[in-house]
């Protein structure tokens, strides 16, 4: 998710019927996807083969039962990736892992504490973000409190990843400043991905491929999976599509088809939720089951403002057909908006649990 706002031309949603119709007879968009999707679409998102080199331990700490890491390393380019590692205090052996990708929401000074706490109190911003779609807490601690291993690390354009900007001068935190005026930057990203041969879907899910093949190398990590909300959720079906061992992903509130978000929900996502050729390979939801038959749920929120019943419904259809009545594909329907509420992450806790211990 972003915070951009509906314009004209999205709302236009004549115009875009009768483009979708000549597009589809032309290029043969949304076609039924098989097997062979999962590479055909790692290779037109252009995804990046990334390693975490140089990996260090910047600092530890305890908090009540948990104990901390916070890791950088590197990708190969650009500033060092920041991440948290949280973990029982006391947990013996290996423990299952869980790669969290925390979200867009227009939220680009910080990435990873977002979802996940440090030695420090969130900051006022990231406590609104909370309070707002993820019940007021951090998820990836609760989670680590169940017994996982958890992962929450920045990617390109958030955190410790984020791109310098002039922020106007203003009464509003330095925060809230970088944000309005990330916002007004994600299309060049974009665009320079797509002049270097990738795409801002492919950059960001070859740094969540890496870092899951990270938590998978400790050798106090056993199974691992992935969950995230909005543009975490994205993340999470990429990286699930794109990575044969990760066991279990969890996507909440980003699962729509595209051709139900035309004439009204396009322009307010990210641009990774449009790597290009995409459409010509399937629809989203095609991509998001391509892990099938491995374990997927995915939380659909029923109020979500961002995303049409319509196309909801229908990806739940797609992702159904494509598991079959194998009972690996979980759906929760939600009569929430927006967001990972503490039912559905006591939901995702328990489901990943079955799933990776």
């Amino acid at each position: 998710m972003s915070a951009e706002t509906p314009g004209p031309v999205d709302r236009n949603g004549a115009l875009f019927g009768e483009l979708a119709g000549i597009a589809a007879a032309q290029l043969g968009i949304y076609p039924s996807a098989g097997p062979e999707l999962r590479a055909a679409a790692r290779d037109a998102l252009g995804v990046l083969d990334l390693r975490a080199a140089d990996v260090r331990v910047e600092r530890t700490w305890t908090d009540g039962d948990l104990a901390g890491e916070e890791l950088s390393w590197s990708v190969g380019f650009g500033p060092r990736t920041h991440a948290f590692l949280l973990r029982p205090r006391q947990a013996p052996g290996p423990l299952p892992g869980v790669v969290a990708l925390h979200c867009h929401a227009g939220m680009k000074w910080v990435g990873k504490e977002k979802i996940a706490d440090g030695p420090e109190a969130p900051s006022p911003e990231v406590a609104r973000l909370r309070k707002d779609i993820y019940g007021g807490r951090a998820f990836a601690n609760e989670l680590a409190r169940r017994g996982f291993a958890v992962l929450a690390h920045d990617v390109l354009s958030w955190g410790s990843r984020r791109f310098p900007l002039d922020l106007e001068p203003g009464t509003l935190s330095e925060a809230d400043r970088y944000d309005a005026a990330a916002k007004q930057h994600e299309h060049v990203v974009a665009k320079h991905c797509a002049v270097l041969g990738t795409s801002f879907a492919g950059v960001v899910a070859g740094e969540d491929l890496a870092a899951a093949a990270y938590l998978r190398s400790r050798p106090d990590v056993g199974p691992v999976g992935c969950a995230g909300l909005s543009g975490g959720g994205l993340r999470a079906a990429l990286l699930g599509a794109f990575d044969p061992d990760i066991r279990a992903v969890v996507v909440a509130a980003m699962v729509s088809s595209y051709r139900d978000m035309l004439g009204g929900h396009v322009a307010r996502h990210t641009w990774m939720l449009y790597p290009p050729g995409l459409p010509r390979l399937g629809d989203w939801p095609d991509l998001v089951a391509a892990r099938a038959p491995q374990p997927l749920m995915v939380q659909y929120a029923m109020r979500d403002e961002l995303f049409p019943e319509a196309g909801m419904r229908r990806a739940h259809a797609l992702i159904s057909d494509r598991y079959g009545d194998g009972g690996a594909y979980e759906a929760v329907f939600a009569d929430v908006p927006h967001s990972f509420d503490v039912p559905m992450q006591e939901q995702a806790f328990d489901w990943l649990a079955r799933h990776l211990r």
